[in-house]
């Protein structure tokens, strides 16, 4: 069951971590394809347009497509309820959640032992709710016509804090890459992308060299590599997809050949080590508000997981779905990670298999 730590802990080993982005809390609007698509079922048929209240939302910018594109129709059922929702990065919207500035907490790695004290000393208990699955894209300049898979030994000598000053140019990555200078652009330290990263590539969660372009906005990221030749980047795979013109895909070698990311390898399991579940977390005393309940369980109705697909992510499958759903409705607090922070390791599929 959810419930059982050591069952969760054991199959989200792999697929987790990482890493969020910048800004600051701000009203949801149309710029995700999803949110500006026809309600789906739930949405016709969610918890009542008599309801009223604010909902506040804070945190990754990696989960904030799939909060957004949810806001954006739970709204349009619920007209009297306002959702917010802001991307200051998993670990800028874990400080608001912890200081009871926000009632729902997106996260792209699990909570840090630090969190889980600043929340405790302030009283906040929450709900930890997996919502979707996803991989890291590693994305160059479309003029790059050299890289087409990197091995996550390259990516390690790339990224790695001794690589600071020293390894900077692409030919010192591999010889047979030209001698022009490496670009370097990725997540903020606020981001649960860079922990999630940098456990996964480097070894060590926040460890990484110190001199590349960095931001809590995946946006930034993505105008900084599309504008480079020379660049290269990472950030959620869904802001690749919204921007597929103005980058080019890297495939990722983990000792078994190149596998590029996509809904089918993450969910698969193929895409590895760089895949991990999305998360939100919820505030146990916030959740008896009737407007937060009504859309954290909106978020979580199966007909609603079309719009996890549509923005980019890979939906829960619904045996997995009910389980995070009663988890929610018996308000099971904690995390099953116990601050573990960023976990890299399991399958969409082991997960399926240790949840049964």
């Amino acid at each position: 069951m959810f419930t059982s730590k050591g069952q969760l802990v054991a199959s989200l080993v792999v697929l987790s971590i990482a890493i969020g982005a910048c800004g600051d809390n701000q009203a949801t609007n149309n710029s995700n394809p999803a949110a500006n698509g026809n309600a789906t079922p739930a949405a016709n048929t969610a918890a009542g347009s008599n309801l009223s209240g604010k909902v506040t939302v804070d945190g990754s910018s990696t989960v904030f497509p799939i909060s957004e594109a949810m806001a954006e129709e739970f709204q349009k059922a619920n007209p009297g309820v306002q959702v917010t929702v802001g991307n200051s990065g998993t670990g800028g919207g874990f400080k608001k959640f912890c200081n009871n500035e926000t009632d729902i907490s997106n996260a792209s790695r699990p909570i840090k032992p630090e969190e889980v004290e600043l929340c405790k000393k302030n009283n906040v208990e929450y709900i930890e709710l997996p919502v979707a699955f996803d991989g890291l894209s590693v994305v160059v300049n479309p003029q790059n016509n050299f890289v087409k898979c990197l091995t996550v030994a390259e990516l390690k000598k790339m990224w790695e804090p001794a690589a600071q000053g020293k390894v900077t140019s692409w030919r010192q990555i591999r010889p047979d890459f030209p001698d022009q200078r490496l670009g370097l652009y990725g997540a903020g330290t606020d981001s649960g992308t860079y922990d999630f990263f940098t456990k996964a590539i480097v070894g060590a969660e926040g460890k990484s060299r110190g001199d590349y372009t960095a931001s809590e906005d995946d946006n930034t990221l993505v105008q900084g590599v599309s504008s480079d030749t020379n660049g290269i980047g990472f950030f959620g795979l869904a802001y690749y997809e919204n921007n597929k013109e103005k980058l080019k895909l890297v495939a990722i070698d983990n000792g078994k050949g190149c596998v590029l990311p996509s809904a089918e390898t993450v969910a698969d399991g193929t895409y590895q080590p760089l895949s991990r579940p999305e998360f939100i977390y919820v505030k146990k005393s916030a959740a008896t508000r009737p407007e937060v309940k009504a859309f954290v369980d909106f978020h979580l109705a199966e007909a609603n997981q079309k719009l996890v697909k549509e923005v980019g992510y890979v939906p829960l499958p619904q045996d997995i779905l009910s389980e995070v759903q009663a988890r929610f409705n018996n308000g099971k607090v904690g995390s099953v990670f116990e601050g573990q922070g960023s976990t890299v390791g399991v399958t969409l599929k082991d997960l399926l298999k240790k949840e049964k």
